[in-house]
């Protein structure tokens, strides 16, 4: 096991219970990046900000520079010159990680002319493709529009995983793999959350660029 993943269930032993879900999600993390797949993410309140803070993880580095490929390097000077070289010198690679909060336009449009629960799974109708990846976040484990985005996200041939407390809510069926921490409260919930895909984050980014 990674160091990453071990000092996480180290710091916090309740999470020995997501133990084998937590290093699934991390392993399919890895394995979408290094064939060029896209992370889909959404989640309600506290829980769209996580989905936010994941994709902000993953779209730029979080504990590694990840410098850029010399021959990347080339092409923004080819492109721009000196310019092009100093802007090649700050960029970081990223992952393809995308937020399904990130479209404010699109979902109040799509809730005001159709239907508020279905915002997440047109967004993943759209732009996602067969072999993506969606994270659903829902404390309660309730929630409408992550349900039929999972139900979406099934229906397109991606994997889906949901991040969820110990309520054991509908979502749950519809999810590939659950990782529900042993937490009922929303805000303890949340904590927990936090603290696992900060772990997941660096496995994959150290798996990936280091």
């Amino acid at each position: 096991m990674s160091s990453n993943l071990e000092k996480l269930f180290i710091r916090r032993p309740r999470l020995d219970a997501v133990r084998e879900s937590v290093n699934s999600f991390a392993a399919d993390l890895v394995e979408l990046y290094r064939r060029g797949g896209v992370l889909f993410v959404a989640g309600n309140g506290g829980s769209a900000a996580d989905a936010d803070h994941i994709c902000g993880e993953l779209l730029k580095g979080f504990c590694s520079k990840r410098r850029l490929p010399d021959e990347v390097k080339k092409r923004f000077e080819a492109a721009g010159g000196a310019e092009g070289s100093e802007i090649a010198e700050n960029l970081q690679c990223g992952l393809r990680a995308i937020s399904l909060l990130s479209h404010p336009g699109l979902m109040s449009a799509f809730a005001n002319d159709v239907d508020p629960d279905l915002c997440f799974a047109q967004q993943l109708f759209a732009l996602a493709r067969p072999g993506d990846i969606f994270l659903g976040i829902t404390t309660g484990g309730g929630a409408k529009n992550i349900r039929k985005a999972l139900i979406a996200a099934k229906a397109l041939g991606m994997r889906s995983y949901l991040l969820t407390g110990n309520r054991h809510g509908v979502c749950e069926k519809f999810a590939d793999r659950v990782i529900a921490v042993p937490e009922s409260e929303t805000y303890l919930i949340q904590e927990e959350h936090i603290a696992i895909y900060h772990a997941v984050c660096l496995e994959v980014e150290e798996k990936i660029f280091c």
